[in-house]
């Protein structure tokens, strides 16, 4: 949690004329509530992303994080713990998109805001969703997978498995949606198709272990929904003995999943800095406070949203996707037995 401190009046005068931050008497508690901790992106880009903004945009404003570890019970309490201490907005990234609608007419009824974060919540609208286009990722990611299997010549008619992710998270089913638009349309087939529950990555490599059993080298592809599952599936093609391993997608350019595609065992993943979500977050929740109403740029489940559309990462534009444009450094993804492959791709000399 961060310390609250005053500021001297002048000071505060002087913030507000040179960023438009909220004033003394705007303030206010803010929590931030994450999900879970199977993925590394909370704690390293988002929240710090958001108590970043924050900072600049409110620094008298107080930040209360709390992540509930895929614990629905959990969040929940958490979510009573933090309107208990005072929070007026509430960022919730759902563990359970249904069970948070109970959670957002928790929060009105006490006239305390709830933005939608990078997870919807369709049944209740909350006062505000950011996130990326969710279902353009999954889209993305399929089409391309889809692309380059037409690029090799892999013949028509020919097979691929579906990894979703937690069939308790909307954003989940968005991302199946707009991979299903993408596989539907297609020349290939899908052999078989599972919801991951939590994104557990072990639960996608049993998954994908039983499925390599049954269709063997009939697998032409695998469409993952994001690059936890999609290090699931390729360890199992790799317990297997797959060679080569067909193209497997992913999404959210983790470090390990950009060295799998560094040495050519991922295909693709979705470039999306989630700091970028946690600034706008931040934006929203201070123009909350201001006791304004933020611009919706689209709207999502009858609630006022801003999507971000990512960018697709192959080997082909990883250097200028990531590296360019400064999503990773070298130091932290060209380690060890990926420094050749960053060396062939002019990603390190």
């Amino acid at each position: 949690m961060k310390i609250r401190y005053q500021l001297a009046a002048t000071s505060v005068v002087a913030a507000i004329l040179m960023s438009g931050a909220v004033s003394a008497q705007e303030a206010a508690t803010v929590a931030f509530l994450m999900p879970d901790q199977a993925s590394t992106r909370y704690e390293e880009h988002d929240y710090p992303g958001f108590q970043a903004a924050m900072d600049e945009l409110c620094a008298d404003c107080t930040v209360i994080y709390q992540n509930a570890n895929a614990d629905v019970a959990l969040q929940q309490q958490q979510f009573n713990s933090v309107i208990a201490q005072g929070a007026k907005i509430i960022v919730l990234d759902p563990v359970d998109s249904a069970a948070a609608a109970g959670l957002v007419q928790i929060a009105q009824s006490q006239d305390v805001k709830v933005i939608a974060y990078d997870r919807p919540i369709p049944d209740v609208p909350a006062d505000y969703y950011v996130s990326f286009d969710n279902e353009g990722i999954g889209n993305a990611i399929a089409q391309s997978l889809v692309d380059h299997l037409k690029a090799e010549g892999v013949e028509a008619g020919a097979g691929v498995l579906q990894i979703n992710g937690s069939p308790t998270d909307a954003a989940a089913g968005l991302i199946r949606d707009g991979i299903d638009s993408a596989l539907d349309g297609s020349e290939y087939k899908t052999l078989a198709e599972y919801d991951t529950p939590d994104w557990a990555p072990p639960k996608a490599q049993e998954w994908a272990a039983g499925q390599i059993n049954r269709f063997g080298a009939d697998i032409k592809g695998i469409v993952a929904a994001n690059d936890g599952t999609a290090g699931g599936a390729i360890a199992a093609l790799k317990a297997a003995g797959a060679d080569p391993l067909p193209p497997v997608t992913g999404n959210d350019a983790t470090i390990a999943a950009l060295q799998l595609i560094i040495s050519g065992d991922q295909y693709n993943t979705i470039s999306k800095p989630s700091e970028i979500v946690a600034r706008a977050a931040a934006e929203v929740a201070v123009t909350f406070l201001k006791g304004e109403t933020p611009e919706a740029k689209t709207t999502l489940y009858d609630t006022p949203s801003e999507l971000f559309v990512p960018a697709v990462v192959t080997r082909e534009n990883i250097k200028a996707e990531i590296f360019d444009k400064g999503v990773q450094t070298s130091d932290e993804v060209c380690t060890g037995e990926y420094a050749e492959g960053c060396r062939e791709l002019g990603i390190i000399q």
